[in-house]
């Protein structure tokens, strides 16, 4: 165990060392001054290793990602060795995620003190993961005793999943709740029918079960939007809408706040934090990013008095990974959105137990939790040279009979963006969409390429 000295000695400087964030003394003076020039050694960067590896979805999650974000499967592990012989691991879900390691951030950091790099958020998710995890097993302490001072031993959590058909949300609110879970997040798109959503969900689980929604802007604007949101807010689950409409429309939030008892969400940072606070647009925050914003952002927020869910996205290794912030940020109140139950496997030996809505934060050194190396060695693949981009046609059908189809077009957010241009058809009942399979025929590709152009409708 090291001291304040020990890590100074180490090139932490006094003004943000590790220290200031809640260490204690472990050492006498004179051990340390003995061993503070060793210790400095201790935390320089030996290697640093890339992994990549594609883990599949779970079959309810796989049929609905594959739909709009296949490319989740893919996740780059991060492994950083240190002279005290001590490895640490991170993650970065390589297509989406606050930052992504370059071949660059590696080549910056090998050889370098790892003390001096923890707060370089430009680093990406992975290597910043893992210089932590490698810091804190050589300092024999937690992660979150790097991070600050630890207000709360559990954690809450939330199952994710994206749009679905409303038999698969049941299906799958009933599983997070049977898993420990009381709180289950997804998204309200105009494709789908909300209200037969909602009402198949609500069936399967108490009222006590929390289901929070993000329309991503879809609901447009505050006259449209409040009349559908004062319908669903009829059952207690409904506990959360976030970005209902665009978070700019500062007036038109301000009035969806006030009709609705439930609580509403935006992204931090839009509007500006300070036109957030002063208008008391929103209840709480969804916060992302890297350990230095991270921070930052909590310490607005405990000032302001408001909560938020901390919004950082992978596997089990992010998962816990995030479990350390929400130890040290007493305004992460609110159940963290990590994702990790998308996957049919964990990566970590020890999967995260749920109970009662919160999970345990770890307290073994680092992470607090081990890789599982041989469902890594099964999963590895060779890194994509680019975002993979299958093939997709997707129809939406309405009980007129009207169909409209929309095919993939580099873009990430194609079919969310025309619904924020209003370029698809408003929420309605009876709406559902599929994929369409690839039956390899020339109708089904000459579709494909004329829906890539613009959404296709045909009309019974």
């Amino acid at each position: 165990m090291l001291d304040r000295r020990t890590f100074l000695a180490a090139g932490v400087s006094s003004a943000c060392s590790l220290w200031d964030w809640g260490l204690g003394p472990r050492w006498t003076r004179g051990v340390v001054a003995a061993q503070s020039r060793a210790a400095r050694r201790d935390f320089v960067i030996r290697e640093i290793r890339r992994t990549t590896v594609k883990v599949p979805f779970r079959e309810i999650p796989r049929r609905a990602m594959d739909r709009e974000l296949p490319h989740w499967r893919y996740s780059e592990i991060v492994e950083v060795r240190l002279q005290s012989g001590h490895t640490g691991f991170g993650e970065t879900l390589l297509y989406y995620t606050w930052g992504a390691t370059g071949d660059d951030d590696v080549r910056r950091a090998q050889g370098r003190n790892a003390l001096e790099l923890l707060w370089d958020d430009s680093l990406g998710a992975g290597l910043q993961m893992a210089l932590f995890d490698a810091v804190g097993r050589t300092a024999g302490v937690p992660v979150h005793a790097l991070l600050g001072r630890r207000v709360h031993a559990r954690t809450p959590l939330s199952w994710w999943n994206i749009d679905m058909p409303p038999e698969d949300m049941a299906a799958e609110c009933q599983l997070a709740h049977s898993s420990g879970y009381r709180a289950y997040k997804t998204k309200g798109r105009p494709w789908f029918d909300l209200w037969e959503q909602v009402a198949r969900s609500t069936a399967v689980v108490p009222r006590d079960f929390h289901i929070d929604m993000d329309f991503n802007d879809t609901l447009l604007d505050a006259d449209r939007a409040i009349p559908i949101l004062k319908e669903l807010e009829r059952y207690p689950q409904i506990d959360i809408y976030e970005t209902p409409i665009p978070q700019s429309d500062v007036a038109g939030n301000k009035r969806i706040r006030q009709a609705t008892r439930v609580k509403i969400a935006m992204h931090y940072g839009n509007p500006a934090p300070l036109v957030a606070l002063r208008e008391d647009v929103c209840d709480g925050f969804v916060v992302s990013g890297g350990a230095k914003r991270l921070l930052d952002i909590a310490a607005v927020c405990a000032m302001a008095d408001k909560p938020f869910w901390l919004q950082l996205v992978g596997t089990t290794i992010t998962a816990y990974w995030s479990l350390h912030f929400g130890a040290v940020c007493s305004h992460a109140t609110w159940p963290a959105v990590n994702c990790h139950q998308l996957y049919r496997h964990s990566l970590t030996v020890e999967p995260i137990s749920v109970r009662d809505g919160l999970a345990a934060v770890p307290d073994g050194p680092g992470l607090g939790v081990e890789l599982d190396r041989d469902v890594i060695d099964r999963l590895r693949v060779e890194k994509p040279p680019q975002r993979p981009e299958p093939p997709r046609l997707i129809e939406t059908s309405w009980p007129d009979g009207t169909r409209m189809y929309i095919a993939n077009t580099g873009r990430v957010n194609f079919m969310l963006t025309i619904a924020q241009q209003g370029k698809m058809p408003f929420f309605t009942r009876g709406v559902t969409t599929r994929l369409v399979p690839d039956d390899g025929s020339e109708r089904w590709r000459n579709l494909w390429e004329r829906a890539r152009k613009a959404p296709v409708i045909m009309k019974s």
